[in-house]
């Protein structure tokens, strides 16, 4: 239980692989679905047993992003539940990035402009990183509004690896910088959260550790 109050989990889960994430590209707003091996990894390697075997509780709520690789990856881990659709949790949309490789994008002097700011500046047609951060914790904190209503004593964000860290950067306690919280395809992390502290505007995630 989070010092400070009840304490509520909270699982952040990146979705599966896609045919674009294998190929590494660049995947935000393009609306892919989930590849063979990304649906087989989220069933035989990273969650073998499921998520009870990973020690997960079952969440009263589990949100997705509106693409179709949150809802897949959230119909595979939590088989039978209701989803809950926020468009907030959508991926950054890289703009003209989309569904390119580094190598093709090596010799474009935007993408270097880009690369040398630390992804902060946006994409030609994209999004900056901090209008993608600011909906997403939106999305976050309407989320977690909904979920203390409820007296939940878990929920679960199967969204994006960007998603993930951007929360994470803004959120974690002690807090860490924003690459720290890379998750691999199917992966992700668990934290506490404090519903006195939450609702007093302290808004902390604590003791976040690994998962699966």
């Amino acid at each position: 239980m989070t010092v400070g109050g009840l304490g509520m989990e909270i699982y952040l889960i990146r979705h599966g692989k896609t045919e674009g994430n294998e190929k590494k590209r660049y995947i935000g707003s393009t609306d892919e679905h989930l590849s063979s091996t990304g649906k087989r990894e989220l069933t035989e390697v990273f969650w073998k047993g499921g998520v009870w075997g990973a020690g997960l509780k079952k969440p009263m709520s589990v949100y997705v992003s509106r693409l179709f690789r949150t809802k897949e990856t959230a119909k595979i881990l939590f088989p039978g539940m209701d989803l809950t659709v926020k468009s907030g949790f959508n991926e950054c949309d890289f703009g003209g990035f989309e569904n390119r490789t580094y190598e093709e994008l090596a010799r474009d002097p935007s993408y270097r402009k880009w690369i040398d700011s630390g992804g902060v500046l946006a994409p030609p047609g994209g999004e900056a990183k901090k209008e993608f951060a600011e909906r997403t914790v939106l999305a976050f904190e309407e989320a977690v509004s909904e979920l203390l209503v409820k007296h939940a004593p878990c929920g679960a964000f199967v969204i994006h690896g960007g998603s993930i860290m951007v929360l994470l950067e803004h959120l974690s306690f002690p807090k860490e910088s924003f690459y720290h919280w890379q998750a691999k395809n199917g992966c992700g992390y668990r934290a506490e959260l404090s519903e006195e502290r939450w609702k007093a505007g302290e808004r902390k995630l604590t003791d976040i550790r690994s998962i699966p």
